[in-house]
């Protein structure tokens, strides 16, 4: 053998074992969410087989790990024909629905020992795999179920798509699965698309199809896709028995297999998974429309048969819209208690997730124009379990040239003063600390649950309080009587009294309490919490300077700045001195440092975890010594990520803070637990 040989068959040998690496990484990576390398170890691997691909180009092939960056663009997508039909579903949206399909079954099948599978029902884009021994070759998408677009270049982008199969994989054959994108990949894509400039999407499902669609590979590289499969479509060397086994094979094969997928043998149990998923979708860190049902036995399935372009042994049950189009009637603007111009959607009556919708979130006015919605416009809304209604995305088709573009008003809409829009600052404001709306959002604020929490007192008997001129800030509802509570319209002697004893009883609750109760720019609970620690007294905090308060582990200077400029103002300090005179409690009954092994440290969370409550995850965290904000800061330890994270993950990948998802987060439990018991 020459030199060259020798070394081409070095360099071959060592390309070989490279790809195996790297795959066995993307594996452990993309479908177990197990890496046993840092990234950097992984980029070290990739960067060798590529400068390796680069030296000796004959070696590149196309289910290289290097080649996930995407080809050349295409002219156009190839027509690929389907071996076996990719069938839609038939649809039940309800119990009723769902148990007449069970009933159809057993009759036809003349048997009721039926075992089923269901598995959730991803919201994104449901493709055909490929594969030639144990090689992804091609991949499309369902199109009209007879044939669809060839895709493969794309596909090859999507990590946790393998392009080489581990040992014992069928000679040739399809798999079958969904292509779609996570609520925070989605988000962040959308972020990144609104900073520059570009159009923004209107949710993940049609994120994830028009990310696979694209012409040009490099682009879906960049997309922030993912895969489950769920079938296997055909085999060569035969199908398994059942569509468990199916999953099981492609799970051993390294394919992404949704873990919540169950079998059952009891059709009740079928039916309270389905209604179950109803309620806890939202936990999950994708979206799903609904459960898809199927009978487990692959020779029950061939006896059944299809219906036209519907298999008889499947039904997707369909969970109520979460999205819905209809007119953006106008866009109106009410006043928040810290003087924050709030615009909102008046829609056209619609019905989404099982509720009438009238109104919906605007957010501020940067948010209406980079969605570029106007009043007349058809639009989409969207509401997912009780989140509040959202107003996404416009239907530019539509349009007639008469919608209007919307403008933030110059003055206040409750008062009349000049607004303010600060440098820097998304929100507009009306300066003027005696609007009347800011008054009577700040009483509501003050009386609720997680302030001082005076039962009794919601937002129509705040407005009578106000607008009768009993109450004009907080403090006077300490000079209340029973007489001037039961003379007011809709009050009863008994109610007078109840909600009187309701107001004594809020004095004595802790400072903390107070001090979020009085609607301090930027100060939540949390961080009133961690103020009241600190300085133990209303006296002390209020002549606290900026640069003590910003001491504070977890206190940024934006929020230093805002409590500063809140005790600066004669009228809040007014305030204060009438709620000395009341005998509203002023000192903190928890005063000092948190001991513990997290000691010093501060975390904050942001979205849902499926193992704790907020509240749970808090007190963990409270227990082991650590403090517990509500923004992110330089001086944030770290942020604890669950399901749909808002605005502050953004914030800690801008400053680059550690984020822990749910099992790290419990992996950081764990550790410490085992020092503070």
């Amino acid at each position: 053998m020459t030199t060259t040989d020798r070394l081409q068959h070095e360099a071959q040998l060592r390309v070989e074992g490279l790809r195996a690496q790297i795959n066995l990484h993307n594996y452990r990576y993309h479908v177990l969410d197990d890496p046993e390398v840092s990234d950097a170890a992984y980029d070290l691997l990739l960067g060798e087989l590529r400068a390796l691909e680069e030296a000796h180009p004959e070696l590149i092939t196309p289910e290289s790990p290097t080649q996930r960056v995407g080809a050349a663009p295409a002219e156009t997508f190839e027509v690929v024909r389907h071996p076996q039909p990719l069938r839609s579903l038939a649809n039940a949206f309800n119990e009723g629905e769902l148990r007449a399909w069970h009933a159809r079954i057993m009759r036809l099948l003349e048997t009721t020992e039926i075992e089923f599978v269901c598995e959730p029902k991803i919201d994104g884009l449901a493709i055909a795999l490929v594969y030639e021994q144990g090689r992804f070759v091609q991949g499309a998408t369902r199109g009209d179920g007879v044939q669809g677009e060839n895709v493969t270049a794309n596909l090859r982008t999507v990590r946790s798509i393998p392009n080489a199969l581990p040992e014992g994989a069928p000679s040739r054959f399809e798999a079958r699965g969904e292509v779609y994108m996570t609520t925070a990949g989605f988000e962040k894509m959308n972020r990144q698309q609104g900073e520059a400039g570009a159009k923004l999407y209107a949710n993940p499902r049609n994120s994830a199809a028009g990310s696979l669609r694209q012409k040009d590979p490099r682009i879906t590289a960049q997309r922030p896709l993912d895969f489950f499969g769920y079938a296997i479509g055909w085999s060569d060397d035969g199908l398994p028995e059942t569509q468990t086994e199916a999953l099981d094979l492609l799970r051993r094969l390294r394919f992404p297999i949704n873990e919540h997928i169950r079998r059952f043998t009891s059709f009740d149990e079928v039916v309270a998974f389905c209604l179950g998923w109803t309620e806890r979708r939202g936990q999950l860190p994708y979206e799903i429309d609904g459960v898809v049902v199927k009978v487990d036995r692959l020779a029950q399935q061939r006896q059944l048969g299809a219906a036209g372009r519907e298999p008889r042994w499947a039904i997707a049950f369909k969970f109520p819209a979460t999205e819905a189009t209809t007119r953006l009637l106008d866009i109106q603007v009410n006043v928040g208690r810290t003087g924050t111009l709030n615009p909102y959607a008046v829609l056209e009556p619609v019905v989404v997730s099982g509720a009438t919708v009238k109104l919906a979130t605007l957010h501020n006015e940067e948010d209406i124009h980079r969605k570029d919605l106007r009043i007349g416009d058809t639009v989409i809304v969207h509401r997912a379990g009780d989140v509040i209604p959202q107003v996404v995305a416009p239907v530019t088709s539509t349009r007639t040239g008469a919608e209007r573009i919307f403008q933030m008003p110059t003055y206040c809409p409750a008062c009349g003063t000049a607004v303010v829009k600060p440098e820097g600052e998304a929100m507009h404001y009306c300066p003027n600390r005696a609007c009347p709306a800011q008054a009577v959002r700040l009483l509501e604020h003050f009386v609720s649950r997680g302030a001082l929490d005076i039962e009794g007192i919601g937002e129509r008997l705040a407005r009578v309080l106000y607008e009768t001129g009993l109450v004009r800030d907080p403090a006077d509802l300490y000079a209340l009587t029973v007489e001037q509570l039961a003379a007011l319209e809709r009050m009863a002697e008994k109610s007078a009294t109840n909600v009187f004893q309701a107001i004594q009883s809020s004095k004595s609750k802790p400072l903390a309490r107070l001090i979020f109760a009085l609607g301090i720019r930027h100060v939540g609970d949390e961080t009133a919490g961690l103020i009241a620690d600190h300085f133990g007294s209303m006296d002390a905090l209020s002549t606290a300077t900026v640069k003590e308060i910003d001491a504070i582990p977890g206190i940024g200077v934006t929020v230093a700045e805002s409590v500063r400029a809140h005790f600066a103002e004669e009228h809040n300090l007014r305030v204060i001195e009438k709620l000395r005179a009341a005998g509203v409690r002023f000192t903190s009954e928890r005063r000092g440092s948190r001991e513990g092994p997290l000691a010093g440290s501060t975390y904050v969370l942001t979205g849902t975890m499926e193992r704790f409550t907020r509240n749970e995850a808090e007190a963990r965290l409270k227990q082991l010594g650590a403090s517990v904000t509500g923004s992110v800061s330089k001086k944030t330890t770290g942020v604890i990520a669950g399901v749909n994270p808002g605005s502050k993950l953004a914030k800690a990948e801008q400053l680059k803070l550690p984020v822990l998802d749910e099992e790290a987060f419990q992996a950081l439990l764990d550790t410490h637990a085992e020092t503070n018991p």
